[in-house]
């Protein structure tokens, strides 16, 4: 895989949108991540707490780590003092987790709530009512060290674009609709991340501000 040639490719196609790449680096080495790195590509995707701190200590420090897996509370803590973005927030308790673990490290600490789209019981999220709930009856304004930037969520995989564009839109209605509401102090609706190497071209067009994409610059990963 030609790295460089394939990060501009797909810069040249966000080119006019509202879409910031993030490269998922994920069982990624060491060297490609630089390659991509020397390209000029700063935001980078890890789907485990551990791995994104052995990279963050091996690799150069104005690099912006974005969490985009499943994050278990007690991971919390080993990506706490540097995480640009948390983009998987599924519940209440991991979203206490990280205010604690940002008032250890003396940092706000960014998130995005991911909502559950998809038509696999298997993906995490909440439901679009349980974000409304969530953002107006949950006391998030007393977490002093979280700030909500948005919406996250995975679409069902599938080929069948139309279900994935429904997912997308849907989500983006959401998101929409709470941009024009008095959200808590600590909270806006200034990100949506939607999109991966599969379906990256309808969350363009849907209005992701992120696209999460590993094979389509590095290949097919490593298992």
């Amino acid at each position: 895989m030609d790295i460089k040639s394939n990060i501009k490719d797909l810069l040249e196609e966000l080119h006019g949108s509202n879409a910031k790449l993030i490269a998922v680096s994920k069982t990624q080495s060491i060297d490609k991540i630089k390659e991509a790195y020397d390209t000029g590509q700063r935001l980078f995707g890890e789907n485990k707490a551990q791995e994104m701190m052995s990279k963050h200590q091996d690799l150069p420090q104005d690099i912006e780590w974005h969490m985009i897996g499943h994050l278990q509370t007690n991971k919390v803590k080993y990506i706490a003092q540097f995480v640009s973005l948390i983009h998987s927030v599924d519940s209440e308790k991991l979203l206490e987790e990280i205010n604690k673990q940002g008032i250890k490290a003396g940092r706000v600490i960014p998130c995005l709530l991911q909502v559950h789209i998809a038509l696999e019981e298997t993906k995490f999220g909440f439901s679009p009512e349980e974000i409304i709930s969530f953002l107006f009856g949950f006391a998030i304004s007393n977490f002093k060290n979280i700030e909500i930037r948005g919406l996250m969520g995975m679409a069902t995989f599938t080929e069948n674009e139309e279900i994935v564009r429904k997912e997308f839109n849907s989500l983006k209605k959401l998101f929409d609709q709470l941009k024009e509401r008095e959200l808590p102090s600590n909270a806006a609706m200034k990100e949506l991340s939607i999109g991966m190497s599969s379906d990256y071209k309808i969350a363009i067009q849907e209005g992701s501000t992120y696209v999460r994409i590993g094979t389509a610059i590095f290949g097919v990963r490593n298992p």
